[in-house]
């Protein structure tokens, strides 16, 4: 089995650079992924992995194996010394793997559903990892149909969505598109439309969720393009009981997801 010691490697170079720079994960379509639980849930969302680095001094090589002995391929395994795990690896906590993936295309004609009434979770030009990857987090809890970002303004396989998504990015359908073009998506299948905003809204729980339906939340300081809230068949609102008149776009997605799977009666 072979064993990376220097920083100085060029695969060690690589894979700092698919880890900091967004232009070399979409130029090779690799990605990384660190952490067991991440590798596992990547895995079980048929990712293929080309490498797997582990670190000898923080899990051992039967747990590697065992980890991914249900690949689709048969990736590379190395061994790496402290020094270069400690300098590819990106969490503060770790546990002593990384492996290297191919990326999906996420594309609108990608997505199935074996449902006729899917729900949705759209967000419209997301721009913090975090808020990304705690969405990814909602629809994994709720088992969402599919997400989809609108218009994306950082590419899914940020480490920062993985690590905040914990995995999640792998356990759901997720597509990326133009506003326009998810509109023109959700239409063609009679996919209700239930934008958050804070005109011409109705409170969120006096809405039926039981069709096939598409909750569309945007950014906390902008909200929805007139695009989208011209597109909506109903907005809906959290009505604020304190100053603010919003809150965290993960947390709102939450609160109406969560209120049409009481509907649903999937809880």
């Amino acid at each position: 089995m072979k064993v990376i010691s220097s920083i100085q490697n060029p695969l060690i170079r690589e894979i700092i650079q698919l880890r900091e720079k967004s232009r070399k994960r979409k130029q090779s379509g690799k990605f990384l992924v660190e952490g067991q639980r991440e590798l596992s849930l990547a895995l079980s969302g048929d990712y293929e992995f080309t490498t797997i680095l582990f670190n000898a001094g923080i899990i051992g090589l039967d747990k590697v194996e065992s980890l991914i002995g249900f690949a689709k391929s048969s990736p590379e395994i190395i061994e790496v010394s402290d020094d270069v795990y400690e300098k590819m690896s990106y969490r503060q906590s770790t546990e002593g793997i990384i492996g290297i993936a191919l990326s999906k295309t996420h594309l609108l004609s990608d997505l199935e559903f074996s449902t006729k009434t899917p729900l949705i979770l759209i967000a419209e030009a997301p721009e913090k990892p975090g808020n990304i990857g705690a969405l990814l987090r909602t629809a994994d809890a709720a088992n969402l149909d599919a997400v989809i970002i609108a218009n994306p303004k950082t590419d899914l396989y940020n480490p920062n969505i993985i690590r905040s998504g914990v995995g999640c990015l792998f356990t759901r359908q997720v597509a990326t598109g133009t506003t326009s073009e998810i509109i023109d998506f959700l239409k063609s299948r009679n996919i209700y439309i239930y934008c958050a905003a804070l005109t011409a809204s109705k409170p969120y729980h006096e809405i039926e969720y039981s069709e096939a339906t598409a909750i569309v939340v945007g950014t906390e300081h902008d909200g929805l393009t007139e695009t989208w809230l011209n597109a909506s068949d109903q907005n809906i609102i959290i009505p604020m009981q304190g100053t603010i008149d919003s809150m965290n776009v993960s947390v709102s997605a939450a609160i109406i997801i969560f209120e049409a799977k009481r509907q649903r009666k999937f809880l």
